[in-house]
């Protein structure tokens, strides 16, 4: 199944405030399809609020462009075609086959009973389950399942979809290093495929190695954007997160290692 031909994202001067606090102060950005962007940034930086925003639901000031059409003007129908968002957490309190979890991600395009899909429907489900390796378990109820293999479901829920954005909030949190990585490579599939693919995450080394282009949060704001070899610097964890780090290439790719506070 093929992304939607969609631009990515736009913003500028994109802000968050709950009340009279203002959590993402002034982002400013282009993010292009094709790409896999890490979220990164502190404790409470604001990453979870701008992932939000990004998916419509945090109050904004500013504006935000998805494909070249104002986010603010979309029907939510429309906009739920366009963005899928996986947010933090595998917890389920549904006692549904995975199957049918993963069906709910075909809501937005008019798929409201998973028993009464049509071919199409069902074999969009059946790809997501397949990129995500959850198929051996498709039709276990989901609350027998362990944490990584919940995790493919709700991630497989969120390919189902089959929109041009993806965002996740911290996907492989509380997963072991092996799932982690499964995770993020899934991610970084979907953005071969053509979509553009934004996660929060707290693995500065996944974020290195698995991101094409990697955003730092410090306070609210947008501190570094670019790629993972000119962004993730041990200048910028000291600056950043307070921490020495150790840096070196390994095949190529960047590998950091946080080390000790300052």
């Amino acid at each position: 199944m093929n992304a939607p031909s969609l631009p990515g994202l736009v913003g500028h001067g994109l802000s968050v405030a709950y009340g009279d606090r203002t959590v993402v102060h002034d982002a400013s950005f282009s993010l292009a399809p094709g790409q896999m962007v890490a979220l990164i940034g502190p404790n409470g930086a604001g990453k979870t609020s701008l992932l939000r925003a990004l998916a419509g639901l945090a109050p904004t000031t500013g504006s935000l462009t998805i494909g070249g059409e104002g986010a603010a003007r979309m029907a939510p129908r429309d906009r739920a075609r366009r963005i899928a968002y996986l947010p933090q957490g595998h917890t389920v309190h549904w006692p549904l086959a995975a199957r049918d979890v993963v069906a709910l991600g075909r809501y937005p395009h008019g798929v409201s009973d998973p028993a009464r899909m049509g071919a199409l429907d069902r074999a969009v489900v059946a790809d997501a389950m397949a990129r995500t390796d959850a198929l051996a378990f498709a039709d276990r109820n989901i609350l027998t399942l362990s944490g990584g293999e919940r995790a493919r479901v709700m991630l497989a829920r969120v390919f189902a979809v089959e929109a041009a954005v993806l965002l996740a909030d911290e996907p492989t949190a509380a997963l072991d290093p092996r799932h982690q990585i499964g995770i993020m490579e899934a991610l970084r599939a979907e953005a071969r495929r053509g979509r553009l693919v934004v996660a929060v995450t707290h693995d500065i080394g996944l974020a290195a190695r698995m991101a094409d282009l990697v955003m730092v949060i410090d306070e609210g704001r947008i501190a570094a954007l670019g790629p993972p070899a000119a962004v993730m610097t041990p200048a910028l964890l000291r600056d950043v997160y307070g921490v020495e780090a150790l840096s070196f290439d390994h095949q190529g790719q960047p590998v950091l290692v946080p080390w000790s506070p300052t």
